[in-house]
C-alpha cells in the first residue's frame, strides 16, 4: 500500500510542476506572450495553487531563471573540476557557462527575458549566486600569489565579457565558426590575464 505523501510533499511537487511548466511557457513563448491560464493548465493545478506559490508572473520568472542559473553553475562547476590547473579552470568553466547559455532556455529565459522583466540588479543578485559566485573563485584561485590585482574588478570584467559573448552566440546558436573563434578568444584573454 502506498503511504500518502506529506502536506510539505505535496506542495513541493505542485511548485515543481508549476516551474517546469512556466519554463516550458517562457521558452516557447516568451515572457510577455506567456499566460498564466496556460501555465495551470499543463501544470494541471488550479490557479490558486499558482498564487499559492507565486504572488504574480514575475515572481514565477524569478524562480525559473533560479532554476536555470542552477543548471547554468553546474555544468561550470563540472568543467572546472576537471581542469588541470586554475587557470585551465577558469577558461574551462567560462566555455561551459557559455556553451550552457546556448540552451533555448538559458537564451531565452535567463540571458533575455530574466534581466528584462526582473531587472539588471535582481538578475545579478541571481547570477551572483550561481554562475557569477564560480567565476570569482576561479579568477581568485588563478590569482593566487600574483601581484595583488583586484579579484573583484577582474571578475567584473569577466563576467561582462561572458555575458556578452552568450548574448553574441545566442544570435547564432548554430554557427560553429562564431562558437570556435569565442572558444579560442576565452583561451587567449585567459593565458593573458593569469599566465601560469
Amino acid at each position: 500500500m502506498q503511504e500518502k505523501r506529506s502536506q510539505a510533499e505535496r506542495r513541493a511537487a505542485t511548485r515543481d510542476a508549476l516551474l517546469a511548466a512556466a519554463r516550458g511557457e517562457f521558452v516557447e513563448h516568451g515572457f510577455a506572450a506567456a499566460a498564466t491560464e496556460a501555465v495551470v493548465r499543463r501544470a494541471g493545478v488550479t490557479r490558486g495553487a499558482l498564487y499559492y506559490h507565486f504572488p504574480d508572473k514575475a515572481a514565477l520568472l524569478a524562480a525559473v531563471v533560479e532554476a536555470v542559473a542552477a543548471e547554468v553553475h553546474d555544468a561550470v562547476a563540472a568543467a572546472a573540476s576537471r581542469s588541470a590547473s586554475p587557470g585551465h579552470a577558469l577558461a574551462d568553466g567560462m566555455r561551459a557557462y557559455l556553451d550552457a547559455c546556448l540552451s533555448a532556455d538559458a537564451r531565452s529565459i535567463y540571458l533575455v527575458d530574466g534581466p528584462a522583466v526582473l531587472g539588471w540588479r535582481r538578475w545579478r543578485e541571481i547570477d551572483g549566486a550561481y554562475s557569477a559566485r564560480l567565476l570569482r573563485e576561479g579568477v581568485s584561485e588563478a590569482l593566487a600569489g600574483s601581484d595583488g590585482r583586484d579579484v573583484d574588478a577582474l571578475t567584473t570584467l569577466l563576467s561582462g565579457a561572458c555575458n556578452e559573448a552568450a548574448l553574441w552566440l545566442a544570435d547564432a546558436p548554430d554557427d560553429a565558426d562564431r562558437k570556435r573563434a569565442v572558444d579560442l578568444a576565452v583561451d587567449d584573454l585567459v593565458k593573458r590575464l593569469f599566465s601560469e
